[in-house]
């Protein structure tokens, strides 16, 4: 059986679910694909259904069983509503056949909005680190903890997929040496850090714009408990768009001094940024290693050309700590491929 008959079969099997939580509605139209295994329909309907789902446009997951857990989303969607996060609500599921009946947030991203003349960067991103702050002051405590042993698992991503399958190349005994200190530096290093609620994919592409309101989260279901600057770096150093280095500054000084005012504890400035930088090693890493995985193991090409943005951003970052330059120096090399 191939996937496409697999996924149709998928559909069938979808509508069908649909149909019984959902009178009434349009036929589903594409709303996005993410790296995973779901899939996102769009739906329109007139009526209310059974499990009380508002009328107007939904969004229908599609999250197959076998390869998508969707238990997490469910729960951390209602931790984050609680909090007063705007997230898609959960209207209807079925977890067993892995659908689920979500509210609609829109049809444009952060990163679309960028782009409009009438959206300012400064005030978009401070509205976007004030929803972080929110997200935040959530209890991560239950969460899966963003452990040595997960940040380990990361970074061989890069080593394995990247260096190994990507780029066919094998690091001399010197280098794994080097690569097996500089992984034990940034696992300390994030360790080190205070922990908290870690959406762990909080980026331009995963927030969605409203012209008025709080932005809309997506896409929190692998949140863990973690170091305090993964979600702003990866939001401030954002795998699909870049900003001059002053301007990233100036956000990480915007964070820092809301946390400040809401009474968290804080490293001094200087420290902050050196956790901020080395945090985002860890995740630049890693995500060099997924885009590559995405091409080799899953046929997705589309994330390739964001490689040289993320290893700009390790090259850049790595410099400026003269402890690091045996991965300036492997940055270097492969943007020179």
């Amino acid at each position: 059986m191939t996937r496409d008959t697999r996924q149709d079969e998928r559909y069938v099997q979808m509508l069908a679910w649909l149909d019984s939580v959902l009178p009434a509605h349009s036929a589903p139209q594409p709303a996005s694909t993410d790296a995973s295994f779901r899939r996102y329909f769009r739906v329109f309907s007139d009526t209310l259904s059974p499990q009380r789902a508002s009328a107007g446009s939904h969004i229908v997951m599609d999250a197959p069983p076998d390869k998508e857990d969707s238990h997490p989303f469910v729960a951390i969607s209602a931790m984050l509503a609680a909090a007063g996060v705007r997230v898609p609500v959960v209207r209807a599921q079925d977890l067993e056949q892995g659908f689920l009946l979500l509210d609609d947030l829109g049809q444009q991203t952060f990163l679309q909005a960028l782009a409009r003349a009438d959206v300012n960067a400064d005030a978009a991103y401070r509205r976007a680190i004030d929803a972080l702050l929110a997200m935040q002051a959530v209890d991560g405590a239950g969460l899966p903890p963003y452990d040595e042993a997960l940040l380990a698992r990361e970074l061989a991503l890069f080593h394995n997929w990247y260096l190994g399958v990507h780029c066919q190349r094998a690091l001399t005994a010197t280098e794994q040496r080097d690569w097996d200190a500089l992984c034990q530096s940034l696992i300390a290093a994030a360790l080190g850090q205070t922990r908290t609620f870690v959406h762990r994919d909080y980026h331009s592409r995963n927030l969605m714009w409203a012209n008025s309101g709080d932005l809309g989260v997506l896409d929190f279901q692998d949140a863990v408990h973690g170091p305090l600057s993964y979600d702003l770096v990866s939001l401030l150093r954002d795998c699909y768009i870049a900003w001059p280095q002053e301007q990233v500054d100036a956000w990480v000084d915007y964070y820092r001094q809301q946390c400040v005012s809401l009474g968290r504890e804080m490293p001094s400035a200087a420290a902050f940024k050196r956790d901020f930088d080395w945090m985002g090693l860890q995740r630049h890493l890693k995500a060099i290693g997924i885009f590559a995985r995405l091409y080799h193991r899953d046929g997705k090409a589309g994330y390739l050309d964001d490689i040289p943005r993320v290893l700009g951003y390790v090259r850049d970052v790595s410099a400026r700590y003269p402890e690091l330059s045996a991965l300036t120096r492997i940055a270097e090399q492969c943007l020179k491929r």
